[in-house]
């Protein structure tokens, strides 16, 4: 099987609180995989491991066939890492299109006519080509979400990281999204998706894998794991003799 990711043991503890703790798993290239857990499970600390903002204490990180366990964050988005942010962080002043172009330069490496392409590629698939020309800072939501997204995937990656990008949308926004997510994915980009908002993760999704206290509790089938008396306990607070 062709991985485009494996984690193998990976463990990272602040003092007596572990966020990853003996983390492992693989994703084939290509596949969109789901995350989920309590918050304060270690979702969002797993992604920062694997895109090198933070280090592991043990364990080990191959992407795309390389090990980059100590590999700095700049270099891991430059072979193909990028990701979304649960708090959007565009930069507010500068316009969808400049926020797009930052991303092509300076991420992907891109110079400025190859940039430029890429962006208004992107721009149109992430349905943001109206607001090109308008501050980050004046979107909806939803936008910024979108916006979010433009910049990762203007970073040209192999793998695409998305922190709870559909938190705070309403019913109509989160459909509209996934199905942008579900366009991105059949584009032939790998996904890992962590989310809340499982219906949508649902939709989308070839695996789900579940992470408690930084720990791999459960890994399979979306709607398998969904229906498990463990995962119903942890997670939605299901008794599991109910």
């Amino acid at each position: 099987m062709d991985n485009i990711l494996k984690l193998d043991r990976i463990s990272k503890a602040f003092g007596a609180v572990k966020v990853a703790d003996e983390l492992s798993y693989e994703v084939p290239r290509g596949e969109a995989l789901g995350v989920i857990g309590p918050n304060g499970a270690g979702k969002t600390s797993m992604f920062h491991l694997i895109t090198g903002t933070l280090s592991a204490n043990s364990g080990s990180i191959v992407f795309d066939g390389q090990d980059v366990t100590r590999t700095s964050a700049a270099k891991r988005c430059r072979a193909g890492v990028a990701r979304s942010f649960q708090v959007p962080q565009p930069f507010t002043h500068m316009t969808v299109f400049e926020n797009a172009m930052v991303a092509a330069t300076q991420a992907a490496g891109l110079r400025e006519r190859a940039a430029e392409k890429l962006c208004l590629e992107i721009l149109e698939q992430t349905e943001l080509m109206e607001k090109a020309n308008s501050a980050a800072g004046a979107l909806t939501l939803l936008e910024r979400k979108r916006l979010e997204m433009t910049r990762a995937l203007c970073a040209k990656p192999k793998l695409l990281l998305l922190d709870e990008i559909a938190g705070g949308l309403t019913e109509a926004e989160c459909v509209s999204l996934v199905e942008t997510i579900r366009e991105i994915h059949r584009s032939g980009v790998t996904i890992i998706w962590i989310e809340h908002v499982v219906h949508a993760l649902l939709e989308v999704v070839d695996r789900l894998i579940v992470i408690d206290f930084g720990r791999k509790i459960a890994e399979g089938a979306p709607h398998a794991i969904m229906e498990s008396p463990e995962v119903q306990e942890i997670y939605l607070g299901i008794e599991a003799d109910a």
